[in-house]
């Protein structure tokens, strides 16, 4: 689904061949790991992100493994699958053992039960660093009629609110997140006028405590405006602070300078040696003019190669097809991204166009929960879910690339039925669910049984062997 040069990046139970039966029955129990979250999603506070599988060499058996696929003719009508036992040593599976072969001998062994594992979810949008999530239920004041510059005002006043608590919240985010199989993420954080730093060091300080079981890129958001906010100095200030990639925000409706506002945010990148992801929302021509200018200023800049991702970008979705094609063959030339929440609206984002054409696209969260929505699940494979359902991908082939949106490209096998993930060497970064295979997991969308990061089990259980 996505360039190889870009590949070092989705609630109904699954019941196919009673495999899904057979494990809900034995419970993925026996480990004094956390129990699965309940119904509605949200993880307990005792619960989520804690086992005792703690071993650094380890053996876990009967993982059900995607095998090819099985044809009529040229059309793919199922997946084969077969189970194997991985062993996995200092966060690497190091080996994988077909079923009935002799495994080495004095290495703790697990039981998964017959489970399907697919590869860890990744999570490229999200803003940990403001949510609802972890308080009282708290629905957001209407938008109808409301501009952007409007919310920025309201969160002018709600920041203040959150920051108390915005650690505790990011952490409790980052729990539901493992419970639902994700590792990897990207959040972008607030740099303006009324947290200053704040919000970077709370979010920060969270990502210290899981640095062991979940891995963040950061991005530097002036979500009040780059120029309109006057924070050009705190942006500069947060590249020091561990930050990957300087963020930025409608140039044109926010900042009102769309050429100033692009340059200023590429500046900071080139004096920094960071990348940039800007949330475009503008689907006015002034959006597919940024577009425009952003690809011209990456192709005039080396340096900024392969480090651009452009986040929403809903101007691409009023553009025609030609000037799509082209605008689309630029991009993947200067290896940009784009980040997308596959949304819901009048216009549907041409993403299979933008794969097509050689363009990274990965999918995020974006807002779990707070002042801007209350819908987020932190969900990716339901991401993949919306994206099959889209694109008219309901057939068993089309079900199982669909998967790649959520995994940042990395498929249990590839278009021709060939076993390329997992396999020995690989970071043995993975989630366990009662499915038969992922074209189930994507259209059934079973809960996450088990997550693991590094070969650290951060959510769920495992039997004892």
């Amino acid at each position: 689904m996505e360039p190889a040069q870009h590949q070092s990046r989705r609630t109904f139970l699954g019941r196919t061949g009673g495999i899904a039966t057979a494990c809900a029955m034995a419970g993925m129990t026996g480990s004094g790991g956390a129990k699965a979250a309940p119904a509605s999603g949200k993880p307990a506070a005792s619960e989520a992100g804690t086992s005792t599988l703690t071993d650094q060499h380890y053996l876990l058996t009967n993982v059900r493994l995607e095998d090819g696929f099985v044809y009529d003719g040229e059309i793919v009508t199922a997946t084969r699958t077969a189970q194997h036992t991985l062993e996995i040593k200092a966060g690497r599976i190091v080996a994988l053992h077909a079923a009935g072969a002799a495994l080495p001998a004095g290495v703790p062994s697990y039981q998964a039960n017959g489970q399907l594992a697919l590869p860890a979810m990744r999570d490229m949008h999200i803003h940990l660093d403001k949510t609802f999530y972890g308080g009282p239920w708290q629905a957001p004041l209407p938008r109808q009629g409301k501009t952007i510059l409007d919310m920025i005002a309201r969160e002018e006043k709600l920041i203040p609110q959150l920051l108390p608590t915005s650690q505790q919240r990011a952490e409790a985010l980052i729990a539901l997140l493992h419970s639902k199989g994700t590792t990897v993420a990207r959040s972008h954080c607030n740099i303006d006028p009324v947290s200053g730093l704040k919000s970077l060091e709370h979010l920060k300080r969270a990502l210290e405590n899981h640095r062991d079981d979940f891995t963040c890129e950061i991005v530097a958001f002036p979500q009040h405006g780059l120029l309109h906010s006057k924070v050009d100095g705190l942006m500069r200030e947060a590249m020091s602070m561990d930050v990957a990639y300087v963020g930025g925000l409608d140039p044109t409706n926010v900042d009102g300078a769309m050429e100033k506002s692009l340059d200023a945010m590429f500046q900071i990148a080139l004096d920094t040696g960071k990348g940039v992801d800007i949330h475009l929302h503008e689907t006015s021509p002034a959006g597919a003019a940024a577009i425009q200018y952003m690809i011209a200023t990456v192709e005039k800049n080396p340096a900024l190669r392969g480090k651009v991702t452009i986040s929403h970008g809903f101007a691409l979705a009023t553009l025609a097809p030609g000037a799509l094609e082209e605008t689309a063959a630029r991009m993947a030339a200067q290896g940009m991204t784009i980040a997308s929440t596959v949304p819901l609206g009048a216009m549907t984002m041409p993403l299979p166009q933008l794969s097509a054409k050689g363009v990274f696209v990965m999918t995020g969260t974006d807002s779990v929960y707070d002042h801007w929505s209350p819908f987020g699940r932190a969900d990716m494979l339901e991401k993949a879910n919306l994206y099959a359902q889209l694109y008219r991908g309901s057939d068993e082939f089309r079900l199982s690339r669909a998967l790649a949106i959520a995994t940042g490209g990395v498929l249990p096998l590839d278009d021709n039925g060939k076993r390329v993930w997992p396999k020995a060497g690989d970071a043995a970064d993975f989630t366990l669910v009662p499915a038969s295979c992922s074209a189930e997991a994507v259209a059934r969308l079973p809960e996450r049984s088990a997550t693991f990061h590094r070969g650290r089990m951060v959510f769920g259980s495992v039997g004892v062997a």
